[in-house]
């Protein structure tokens, strides 16, 4: 099925070629696999000649979508989201684009044939275990021309980054690109008492990959609002800066402050515990960071000993009423983030309890809701506000259904 999904790069890095204008826009999540996804993209384009124009999104929300369709005879990429959402955009584009999905969450084909969902998962690889948004942008850019052999390195910060491992290690084409980059002097591996920790060889000499992709999350995630994402494609290219270390050091803090207040809050009963799921509500109280701390911050308490390992984790958080680069778009919904404690992952893995890309966007699509990006372990997806408990609920009766 690897070989079909070359076959369809292939496919559309030939509609790229003849695409009339070389002028491309890149959309990419803002966590270390779409930061090193849209660095990816960036060079390869700029290297065949485009004019870029980049933007970081936290989710592909519908009501922004509606905004970038209006145009007509553009080129436009989707890159570590959005492979659940073909069909909208099938929808929205009617042929008038050329669209391409370089996605590795769990998705839909794609009814316009402007449209081309090159997710893996739709050629039978498992995008939470096989391949990242940022390893199947690397097979497009390798598609488009082997001189972006070089980037694999970029690649493998976002697999690391994304933290699918088996037994502790990168596989399939995730370890492909790491050994290519470790190939190329760019990357070490070095073996441990559990698995494998993967290095990278820079300008400032070795950095280990896990740290430098926790970097880049700060950036994109706690710095959404404040430039993080664009700084975070820069620093993936170009390598760190004191610029960067110092707006990574107070974003740090910022995200550490209003962390150790919520905690504070949840010890001290703001958890709402039902049959199977324990959850919050941190309203606007992350702000300015973006929304994707929830998940974050999920994240961190999955496992701590206020947290019952044998529920799963779901923590809110309201989106605000504008996009960096876009201005207001009219949203009114909150994120809800879901994790799960290191007992559960066995659970879930073993098949006896319900993995949270299965949970969690069923249930939002019963309250007319919004998903995309989800996996196995982690999920996240948007409702209205006031309809927190109502989606808690459909979950349960989803478990219930299901026990």
């Amino acid at each position: 099925m690897r070989e079909k999904l070359i076959q369809d790069m292939q496919k559309a890095v030939g509609e790229v070629a003849q695409w009339p204008q070389k002028k491309v826009q890149i959309f990419h999540h803002n966590d270390s696999d779409g930061l090193s996804s849209g660095a990816i993209l960036t060079r390869a384009f700029e290297r065949a000649g485009f004019e870029i124009r980049r933007f970081s999104l936290e989710k592909p929300y519908p009501a922004r979508l509606q905004k970038v369709y209006e145009q007509q005879g553009g080129l436009i990429v989707f890159a570590d989201f959005a492979g659940r959402i073909a069909p909208l955009l099938s929808d929205l584009n009617k042929g008038r684009n050329l669209t391409l999905i370089l996605d590795h969450h769990v998705a839909e084909p794609a009814t316009d044939p402007m449209v081309h969902n090159l997710d893996p998962t739709l050629y039978g690889m498992k995008g939470d275990r096989d391949i990242s948004g940022s390893t199947t942008c690397y097979l497009f850019a390798h598609t488009l021309d082997p001189i972006n052999k070089d980037l694999a390195y970029l690649a493998a910060i976002g697999a690391v980054g994304d933290e699918f491992f088996v037994d502790g290690c990168l596989v399939s084409d995730n370890r492909d690109v790491t050994l290519e980059a470790v190939k190329q002097g760019k990357m070490e591996i070095k073996k441990q008492d559990f698995g494998e920790r993967y290095y990278l060889n820079t300008p400032n000499g070795q950095t280990p990959c896990d740290e430098f992709g926790a970097y880049l999350d700060t950036l994109g995630a706690a710095g959404f609002y404040q430039n993080g994402p664009d700084m975070g494609v820069n620093v993936c290219l170009e390598w760190t800066s004191s610029e960067s270390d110092q707006m990574v050091a107070e974003l740090r803090s910022v995200q550490s402050r209003a962390f150790e207040e919520e905690i504070a809050r949840i010890q001290g009963g703001a958890l709402t515990k039902t049959p199977n799921i324990q959850w919050f509500h941190v309203e606007n109280r992350f702000s300015p960071m973006g929304v994707k701390m929830i998940g974050v911050f999920c994240d961190t308490i999955k496992n701590a000993d206020y947290i019952d390992p044998n529920r799963y984790v779901a923590g809110f958080q309201i989106i605000p009423d504008e996009i960096p680069g876009f201005g207001p778009v009219g949203m009114k919904d909150v994120k809800i983030s879901m994790r799960v404690s290191d007992p559960m992952i066995e659970e879930i893995r073993a098949g006896r309890k319900l993995g949270l890309d299965i949970l969690l966007p069923e249930a939002t699509g019963k309250l007319g809701g919004f998903s995309d990006a989800c996996h196995t372990l982690t999920a996240a997806t948007t409702v209205a506000i006031g309809k927190e408990d109502q989606l808690i609920e459909e979950m349960e009766k989803i478990l219930e259904a299901a026990s």
